[in-house]
């Protein structure tokens, strides 16, 4: 048996004239969240640590609401001057209808005159247009009330899947910035092995082919199938990368483990 070593990839020709190409690899997540808020404020309780096993629905962070309440009470303002403002040019509508009917009146009688009368209908026609306005006042800031209280729903930041917390940017007391993560969460349930070959031994692998993978510090083995061949960002080195779907047989496989990968052409 004659063994040719690389870098990464051992070459080992068998008696059978057979080739076994061995790879080192590494557990990858193929679900990874940099977990965010939609709002800038202070961090006032963070849950979890890092190495921390989350749940779906759990807490990871909460955002101080200081800056919700300071908006909501100046929605709330808006709203009251909003209803004021109906309410005066309703009072005055109200008045100006019954003016013109008695107007109306009189003027059937000859004893107002016709110039009089259209004033107050011009009026009464001015002023429904300004409840119309109003009103329309008044249900927009009810509806940026409604906007401002759906913030309180982002303040704080869930869980989306079960997983493990694999970095945490930001503590209690920080600010938290919409865009930039706070939380790195990994989900275990997507596990894959990532792994390098090198150009010349693309010809010996396809997607759909299987594998033989290790993970020595669990002393586990079992079988997979290359999901992806990925061309390396770096062309000087002429890597590929490949992941690979394996069966986790019930075993407590996390991100960053050593693998070896073992394919036979």
């Amino acid at each position: 048996m004659k063994k040719i070593i690389g870098l990464i990839t051992i070459i080992v020709l068998t008696t059978a004239g057979a080739i076994e190409i061995d790879l080192s690899g590494s557990v990858v997540s193929d679900n990874q969240k940099m977990m965010t808020s939609r709002y800038m404020g202070y961090v006032k309780n963070m849950a979890v640590s890092e190495g921390d096993i989350v749940k779906k629905g759990d807490l990871l962070y909460e955002i101080d609401s200081k800056e919700i309440e300071s908006a909501e009470r100046q929605v709330d303002l808006g709203i009251s001057q909003a209803r004021l403002a109906l309410q005066m040019n309703k009072n005055q509508y109200n008045n100006v209808l019954t003016n013109l009917a008695r107007h109306q009146r009189l003027y059937r009688k000859k004893m107002v005159s016709k110039y009089e009368l259209e004033t107050l209908e011009l009026a009464a026609k001015n002023l429904k247009d300004m409840v119309k306005i109003a009103e329309e006042q008044v249900n927009q800031a009810l509806a940026k009330k409604e906007e401002v209280l759906n913030q309180y729903n982002y303040l704080k930041i869930h869980a989306p899947n079960d997983g493990v917390i694999v970095a945490k940017k930001v503590n209690e007391g920080e600010m938290a910035i919409p865009g930039m993560p706070a939380v790195i969460l990994t989900d275990l349930s997507r596990l894959k092995i990532i792994a390098e070959i090198s150009e010349t031994q693309l010809k010996y692998i396809s997607l759909g082919k299987e594998v033989k993978i290790e993970i020595p510090s669990l002393g586990f083995a079992t079988t997979g199938k290359i999901s992806s061949i990925i061309p390396s960002s770096n062309p000087m080195t002429h890597k590929f990368k490949i992941k690979i779907e394996f069966d986790l047989k019930g075993k407590s496989v996390y991100p960053g483990m050593y693998a070896k990968v073992f394919i036979k052409a």
